[in-house]
């Protein structure tokens, strides 16, 4: 019989049998773990990952009811509802094991031992282990992909050229495996456009999956996205699929790319280049299959000018670019993107229809649109909220930062002019957050102190 690959631990409080055993199943498995005080299962459990576990159902000297068994198993698979156990029984404790079975035990072996039997059913036990790990992944990827089709918006709204030039890059790029690099402001919808990639590629009966680099910390980002083995840290009290394994087959995207630390791109760049991770906790490298989308507000090219972004990360990624426009460059997508929020919210809060006055549209196509398609999405709701009349007209349309660049106004500023006030005002709506604004700018903080003094704000 083949060797299999399974680590097996094997408790029994007779020292002879746990070395007889594990002298012949070393030749059967790739790791075998004795323990002879059942005490200390908490401890291995915490430590370890195991693929079955041989229980015997009595410890202590004199007692024979097998009670001790059925305790340490209801202990065990409180850990891991997932564990795979065979019971080691003697006669007189067959009911008690069957009755075990029946309740989610795998099997059980009688002693005296028949080797053959005794291998037979741990493989099978192995067998059974992978087959409920596999079933897991496939509800993981099935939650994700059910997550993604209720997702309450997956059409992107527009007619403009800048929309179309982008929609014609999409049609030539979506069927092909190559890398994508989605660049544009806050609140352009850049997880849309790498949908809309998704869903037009020869992937899309696979999962697509967003991880917003800017919310993984430096301590779990390995476990978030390359996965872990039960027992590879103090809370890893189960084994965790990553978001690489979980997207393989699929596409994977990116999104603030430009926030992950220069210390954790080595590491993104090395599983990139390979195309291979490794479990926290395991030595082995796992392949994976990811068609892979990045996106930023952020200039990568200066990032990497400052030494803030590596080089060879930016080439990694950035096979084909496609920028999305801001709103302020599709002002005539402006009325069919109010026209659907419009539609959505007052359906979503019961509202009677509501129509805009042509002054309250000019007011919407007037104003720069700082927060792009998400500003505008917000300020529709609001609107809707709030209105009492089935017409809105310009006074109720309440903006952030009020537009001091019409159409007029426009020809009389110079370049650094409008940088002045654009940064003025954004650190105005952000109340002086240098943070803030230099992420809602697209810069990193440092250019930002510079045009500050610059500009004398």
């Amino acid at each position: 019989m083949s060797k299999e690959k399974g680590k097996i631990l094997i408790i029994d409080d007779n020292k002879e049998v746990l070395t007889t055993i594990k002298l012949f199943l070393q030749y059967e498995f790739e790791e075998v773990v004795t323990l002879k005080n059942p005490n200390q299962i908490p401890e291995y459990l915490r430590s370890n990952n195991f693929d079955v576990i041989l229980l015997d159902m009595n410890f202590s000297a004199g007692i024979s009811s097998g009670n001790e068994g059925l305790y340490w198993y209801n202990e065990i698979t409180k850990y891991d509802k997932n564990q795979v156990i065979v019971f080691f029984t003697a006669y007189a404790d067959v009911n008690l094991a069957v009755n075990a079975v029946k309740n989610g035990a795998f099997d059980f072996v009688m002693k005296p031992w028949d080797n053959d039997k005794l291998v037979a059913t741990l493989k099978a036990a192995y067998k059974h282990r992978i087959s409920l790990i596999e079933l897991e992944n496939v509800k993981n990827i099935q939650k994700t992909l059910d997550e993604d089709i209720s997702k309450p918006f997956s059409n992107i709204i527009g007619n403009s050229n800048r929309i179309k030039e982008v929609f014609s890059i999409i049609s030539k790029v979506a069927k092909t495996d190559a890398n994508i690099f989605l660049t544009g402001e806050n609140g352009t919808g850049k997880e849309l456009f790498a949908r809309e990639l998704h869903k037009q590629s020869l992937r899309n009966g696979k999962v697509f999956l967003n991880i917003d680099m800017n919310t993984l910390s430096d301590s779990l980002f390995e476990s978030e996205l390359f996965g872990h083995v039960k027992g590879a840290f103090t809370d890893a009290k189960i084994e965790r699929t990553g978001r690489f394994e979980t997207a393989s087959g699929g596409t994977l995207f990116l999104d603030e790319i430009g926030n992950l630390p220069i210390h954790l791109q080595a590491k993104l760049l090395t599983v990139l280049e390979n195309r291979e991770f490794v479990k926290v906790g395991e030595t082995k490298p796992r392949k994976f299959d990811v068609r892979l989308i990045c996106a930023t507000n952020k200039n990568l090219e200066q990032l990497v000018a400052d030494g803030l972004f590596r080089e060879d990360l930016l080439y990694r990624i950035n096979t084909i670019k496609i920028e999305i426009p801001p709103l302020r460059e599709r002002i005539e997508d402006i009325e069919p993107i109010t026209e659907y929020y419009l539609k959505y919210y007052t359906s979503k809060y019961g509202k009677e229809k509501t129509k805009l006055s042509h002054s309250a549209k000019l007011k919407l196509k007037k104003y720069r649109w700082p927060g792009n398609i998400r500003e505008l999405k917000h300020t529709i709701e609001k609107i809707v909220i709030l209105s009492e009349e089935s017409i809105i007209n310009e006074s109720e349309i309440q903006l952030s930062v009020q537009s001091n660049f019409d159409v007029d106004l426009h020809k009389a500023l110079t370049l650094e002019e409008i940088e002045k006030q654009v940064i003025n005002q954004t650190l105005q709506k952000f109340q002086g957050n240098l943070t803030k604004t230099a992420r809602e700018l697209g810069i990193i903080r440092q250019t930002l102190y510079n045009k500050i003094r610059k500009y004398g704000l």
